[in-house]
């Protein structure tokens, strides 16, 4: 039984000239990675063009790659100081911490043996899940975030973040605690 490589593992391949390697780990990333800037900022425009510009940055630096981190720390600290670097040159450093994503509650997927009332029931989770998201502070939002969308632990939090482990470990468990909280 063959295992899939890991995603240090297709980034040296693609170091290398392996242009399929760069297709997996995009396929892999592409969603979560939206995702991660649409709750950031709000916006799909802006959310589609940070996206782009991560994936140009990576493509720049594949050459000069070296997996001293997990891919994914690696990704994500390209993703935030890409969003850090947009408010910066906009001007708009405050909107860093108080911008919020959208997703439809009602293009997300359910399990087929759902009823009526259980996916009406799940929706309204959903939508309460959202609006508690987008109420947290900023840093707690982008620690909740690069966990849940990024799949990163505390210590990839506090690389990609540009913080200590223990400021990451706080943001993540305030976060967790309002949105938990907030759901009942």
């Amino acid at each position: 039984m063959d295992e899939e490589p890991g995603d240090e593992e297709l980034m040296q391949r693609y170091r290398d000239g392996d242009a399929a390697a760069f297709e997996t780990l995009y396929a892999r990333h592409k969603g979560a990675l939206y995702r991660y800037f649409l709750r950031q900022c709000g916006n799909e425009g802006l959310a589609e063009e940070l996206f782009q510009d991560v994936w140009m940055k990576l493509i720049k630096a594949r050459e000069r790659y070296e997996p001293r981190a997990r891919f994914g720390t690696w990704l994500y600290t390209l993703a935030h100081n890409q969003l850090v670097d947009h408010y910066r040159r906009s001007g708009n450093r405050a909107a860093l911490h108080e911008s919020t994503g959208r997703t439809d509650p009602e293009t997300l997927p359910g399990a087929a043996s759902e009823t009526p009332d259980q996916r009406t029931h799940s929706r309204l989770l959903v939508e309460r899940l959202l609006e508690l998201l987008k109420g947290l502070p900023g840093p707690q939002r982008e620690a909740f975030l690069l966990r849940e969308e990024g799949g990163l632990g505390v210590e990839a939090i506090a690389v990609a973040t540009g913080v200590s482990k223990e400021t990451a470990k706080s943001r993540l468990r305030y976060a967790v605690r309002r949105l938990r909280d907030g759901l009942g």
